[in-house]
């Protein structure tokens, strides 16, 4: 016969098999979706210090202090499937050491409700540029890319690049000021 322990176990497996396809079909609808904006990044002021590593005995690396302008409307981004997003700025360069280095310069989180118009302006690096020798030190090519992870409800976690980045030189000389 059929106990209330019996239906209660087939009302549950059904309740979840259709929580299941609601996901799966919440998920789907906005898994190809092209989550790229167009991104503007400017840099205004480029600094480079020869600081002590403490690493090593003796040794110096080179720190780099950024300031930059950010535009970007990531509205479009966000529809019924994107909870938040952890938006990061990163620098990318090379160097004999290492042909990729990359360093997160700055990071901000945007919850749904927020605003999500981007409009920095004269904003300075919330981590430090730290190279592991003296790597940026003239060096010709290094670029700032704006980048994302959305955080959906249900689904998978793209990480997407911005479309628009600036590359820049870093100075020949060290500044010798103390501080920033």
């Amino acid at each position: 016969m059929n106990t209330v322990l019996s239906r209660a176990n087939s009302l549950f497996a059904f309740s979840l098999s259709v929580m299941a396809v609601l996901t799966f079909g919440c998920f789907i609808t906005t898994a190809f979706k092209d989550r790229r904006v167009p991104v503007d990044i400017r840099v205004s002021r480029v600094l480079l210090k020869n600081v002590d590593d403490f690493t090593g005995p003796r040794e110096r690396s080179d720190l780099g202090f950024v300031t930059f302008d950010l535009s970007a409307d990531l509205q479009p981004i966000f529809d019924w499937n994107v909870k938040q997003l952890f938006i990061y700025l990163s620098a990318e360069y090379a160097t004999k050491a290492n042909s990729l280095n990359q360093v997160v310069l700055w990071d901000k989180i945007l919850i749904r409700g927020d605003n999500a118009k981007l409009n920095l302006k004269d904003t300075k690096s919330k981590y430090f540029f730290f190279d592991d020798g003296n790597g940026l030190r003239s060096n010709k090519n290094i670029t700032l890319t704006l980048s994302w992870n959305v955080v959906p409800n249900a689904g998978i976690l793209p990480l997407v690049v911005g479309s628009g980045h600036v590359s820049l030189p870093f100075p020949e000389s060290y500044e010798n000021t103390k501080s920033y």
